[in-house]
């Protein structure tokens, strides 16, 4: 029976149908948005709940405990779907929105490209630990630096206090209406601010932008290597073992040559 489940969920066309449903749970949430209290859209979301659970169940007999609990993106399904089951009869319309709006997510273990990605993101969060505190120094000194000599060049919610001064970063470095609001009105006052915007532009927006991406890029590559070095040394030992089945038939046809004789 085991075997049997187990056969079926590895089944080339399982994943794809489990995806299109998950698709399809997405168009029911949309449809929601547009037709309130539909007694059939609900009934849909029903069977597609249903469906996961299945799912779920299928992968626990056909795996056994053990193997399918042993990986954490079967956690995040199980978590989803047993989430969606417990706010099921919830009064709070709100939270079960939530909890179906959750299940979308069940695609990023679903396709293997976007579990990738998340992988890297993952396993690159000790790295970027780094990069963020690098980030919040610079943040910190230039805000200090905003609020000592901006403060009464700006209103308050600007360079006031030394959080309105982070927060004013944050809307430069995003580049959000930094020129017009913020960089030209304090130049007009302080001509020598141009300095303080274009260095933390440079540093705080480009450097350690670049950063991010240079760590989590790395880490992204890194199962591509460790599957390409995995490759090269399988085909090592493989060349390795043709070798030596070559120098034994090699053996044996100088011996018959020699008993020829």
């Amino acid at each position: 029976m085991r075997a049997a489940f187990r056969q079926l969920v590895e089944h080339p066309y399982f994943q794809p149908i489990i995806i299109g449903i998950i698709f399809l749970n997405g168009a029911v949430i949309v449809a929601e948005t547009y037709i309130t209290g539909s007694l059939l859209l609900l009934a849909l979301d029903k069977v597609i709940l249903g469906i996961f659970i299945l799912e779920i169940l299928m992968k626990i007999i056909g795996f056994g405990f053990k193997r399918y609990f042993s990986s954490g993106w079967n956690w995040f399904d199980f978590l989803i779907v047993a989430g969606s089951l417990v706010f099921l009869a919830t009064p709070f319309v709100s939270a079960l929105r939530l909890v179906r709006v959750l299940r979308l997510f069940r695609m990023i273990p679903a396709i293997p490209s976007l579990r990738k990605i998340i992988d890297s993101l993952i396993k690159s969060l000790p790295a970027l630990t780094g990069v963020l505190g690098l980030t919040l120094l610079i943040f910190s000194i230039y805000a200090i630096i905003g609020t000592t000599f901006f403060k009464d060049v700006l209103p308050d919610e600007f360079f006031g206090t030394f959080h309105n001064s982070l927060f004013t970063l944050m809307q430069v470095v995003t580049f959000e209406s930094w020129a017009s609001q913020v960089a030209r009105p304090i130049i007009a006052e302080v001509p020598w601010a141009w300095t303080y915007f274009v260095t933390f532009i440079i540093v705080g927006a480009l450097v350690i932008l670049n950063l991010v991406v240079a760590v989590i890029l790395s880490y992204l590559g890194q199962d591509d290597d460790a599957a390409r070095d995995e490759r090269l040394d399988r085909i090592m030992q493989e060349n390795m073992e043709l070798k030596k089945d070559i120098q034994e038939i090699k053996q044996l046809l100088l011996e018959q040559r020699k008993q020829t004789r």
